[in-house]
């Protein structure tokens, strides 16, 4: 049997030899295999025991090995078995460099995307940057394959240098061509890096007002308070003011409000010690002052100034509201009263005379039968807000 395996031949080969590479090539294809199978359960006794998320991910970037790499792997090693020329012996070495080099490639790609995933999914205090984690993904990827394609190519004895070159050449024309693509990705960069706001955020610029939905390499995405999706260009974001209220640490609030002039000065003393009364009985406030402002046109002006220490737009409302209605129920207990809209009607009486009935001077000219109107005031402003 063994003499007619050594006569009999294929491609040049005795048959021996070929056995002898197929039993090469099986027992380390389930070498191979049982190798990893048990470098990933103590991988996975390891991270159970330590609770590290590092060897959990390292559990799931082995998990991803490529059967075909192995398959590839264990038929290089049934291949050193045959007698094969000079040619062929480098033709494999090349071609161990690219399996394992295409699968460490395969590893660091599978680890990349699972850092990926658990980052943009991190709840809790720390919470990543999209953006940021998104770009550092496709770098490190797009790093990664060109390293791989420019180490396999300078194995094949391609000269590189010149293939790079081009390809600088070549990028500079795919550069000018997409040029507003490019812009709005260094936009969106720059958000992940200075982060003037981030998901969750409400913002308001020029006639848009609503909450951060979603930041892209393109695009970023509003909810108005209407309901509808706001799709801005990185850009064009970043071009204009930003209002960013989800960083306001407190709520400046500053109104007016007038009483009568028939009050006495003894009635306007004790007015703002019931204003900051009002004030510190709301809650979440923090009173700064209040002034018998100056004489408006038809009252007496008080100006009032504090904080709401929490910047919820509801609980200002709230807080307002309450304010208001002690400042009336306050004023009621002094005895005083708002000013009022006043319209003031002066009547002219003119006796007749042998002239007859004189010329009018002016539309608001008083006669005998058309009287003179002077204007309305304005109607006091209970609350003003500002920042």
């Amino acid at each position: 049997m063994r003499n007619w395996l050594d006569i009999n031949a294929f491609m040049g080969i005795p048959a021996l030899d070929w056995v002898y590479a197929v039993v090469a090539a099986v027992l380390g294809f389930v070498v191979l295999t049982y190798l990893l199978r048990f470098v990933i359960d103590r991988a996975n006794a390891l991270a159970l025991r330590t609770r590290s998320r590092h060897a959990e991910i390292l559990v799931d970037v082995l998990r991803g090995t490529s059967k075909t790499t192995l398959f590839v792997a264990a038929l290089i090693v049934g291949a050193k078995f045959l007698p094969l020329t000079d040619r062929w012996d480098s033709r494999l070495d090349h071609f161990w460099f690219l399996v394992i080099g295409f699968q460490f490639a395969l590893w660091i790609n599978r680890g990349v995307r699972i850092w990926t995933v658990r980052r943009l999914a991190a709840t809790g205090e720390v919470i990543h940057n999209p953006v940021i984690t998104t770009m550092t993904a496709w770098t490190l990827r797009a790093l990664l394959w060109s390293i791989l394609l420019l180490a396999v190519l300078a194995n094949l004895g391609v000269n590189i240098t010149a293939f790079v070159a081009s390809l600088g050449v070549g990028g500079v024309a795919v550069a000018l061509a997409v040029q507003s693509i490019l812009s709005d990705l260094f936009a969106s960069l720059a958000i992940g890096l200075d982060k003037p706001f981030e998901l969750g955020d409400f913002v308001v610029f020029n006639d848009i007002a609503g909450s951060i939905e979603h930041i892209g390499l393109k695009t970023t995405r509003i909810r108005s308070l209407s309901g509808e999706q706001i799709v801005c260009s990185n850009t064009e974001l970043l071009k204009n003011t930003l209002h960013n209220y989800k960083r306001m640490n407190e709520r400046r609030i500053l109104f007016t409000f007038g009483v009568s002039y028939d009050a006495r000065p003894e009635q306007l003393r004790q007015v703002p010690e019931m204003i900051r009364q009002a004030v510190a009985a709301a809650g979440d406030t923090r009173f700064d002052r209040a002034h018998f402002k100056g004489f408006g046109t038809q009252d007496l002006t008080y100006e009032v100034v504090y904080f709401v220490t929490d910047p919820s737009y509801n609980l200002y409302m709230d807080v307002q509201q309450k304010v208001n209605l002690d400042i009336m129920e306050g004023l009621e207990r002094l005895g005083l009263a708002f000013a009022l809209p006043v319209r003031n009607v002066r009547v002219v009486r003119q006796a007749r005379g042998d002239a007859g009935r004189p010329e009018r001077q002016g539309r608001n000219e008083a006669t005998p039968d058309r009287p003179v109107i002077t204007g309305p005031a304005q109607p006091p402003v209970l609350a003003r807000r500002t920042g």
